[in-house]
């Protein structure tokens, strides 16, 4: 969606959820001496600044990183990928990448909106970072299996275009015939209309062994629809849902 851009809602609660996530996965992925590939198929621009009026208008990170940060531990990945960033600024999930990825690993991130995109290839410059102009869903098929053949996608789209949710279970299908190895996170919004529980029932179906983590939290504002964040994970890094416990406590304290 070309007029999605992520500033308005940078650091908010599905972030810290989506996030937290993705630096555990990333950190055990890491533990071994072999070098791996990300992918993300809708990157943004990598990095928020919250000082940004698009950032205040809307009062997210004010409802999410601001309240949970001190819920983590010091030495969370999580934690550590915050620490890493320019002071005011919020990383999105390339950045969170980045900060824990070593220079033998690869990195590929689309983006299609081309602010974001500009945004994305001066924010992330690194000798391992390939930024694409390009659909990130063309993208990910057009590249898996990637090489390194070990690795992890992140899928997180706007789903402001209704026929995502659809489209999502059968492109994962395929992936996952390309990349049986692969670990692909697809994020999801939870909102009060229900909208994601379709393809969830599909994605669970198509993929019984895969690991479902839900969080709710109370709206960002009046009207907002949002009230809880997803993730849906085919081979999900060993421990990963234990792991994710403690994450699920901290968002409770919220609701």
């Amino acid at each position: 969606m070309l007029s999605y851009q992520h500033l308005y809602h940078a650091g908010n609660a599905a972030d810290v959820h989506k996030h937290a996530a993705l630096a555990l996965a990333l950190d055990y992925l890491t533990q071994k001496p072999k070098p791996l590939s990300y992918i993300e198929t809708h990157a943004g621009r990598g990095r928020y600044d919250l000082s940004a009026p698009e950032a205040v208008k809307t009062g997210e990170a004010a409802q999410g990183i601001a309240r949970l940060r001190d819920g983590f531990a010091k030495d969370h990945p999580y934690v550590r990928a915050l620490n890493a960033q320019p002071e005011g600024f919020y990383p999105g999930s390339p950045a969170i990448a980045q900060a824990l990825l070593r220079p033998e690993d690869s990195l590929h991130l689309a983006e299609l909106h081309p602010q974001e995109h500009a945004a994305l290839r001066a924010n992330l410059r690194a000798p391992n970072t390939h930024v694409h102009h390009q659909d990130g869903l063309e993208l990910a098929q057009s590249l898996c299996p990637p090489t390194p053949r070990r690795g992890l996608m992140l899928v997180d789209p706007s789903y402001e275009i209704k026929a995502e949710y659809s489209q999502l279970p059968k492109w994962l299908t395929a992936i996952t015939r390309k990349w049986n190895v692969g670990v692909v996170m697809i994020w999801y919004p939870i909102l009060n209309s229900g909208a994601h529980r379709p393809m969830l029932r599909a994605l669970q179906a198509d993929h019984p062994e895969a690991l479902t983590h839900e969080v709710g939290f109370p709206p960002a504002r009046e009207g907002h629809r949002m009230m809880g964040s997803g993730l849906f994970v085919v081979n999900p890094p060993y421990g990963l849902g234990p792991a994710l416990k403690p994450l699920g406590a901290l968002f409770r304290k919220l609701t």
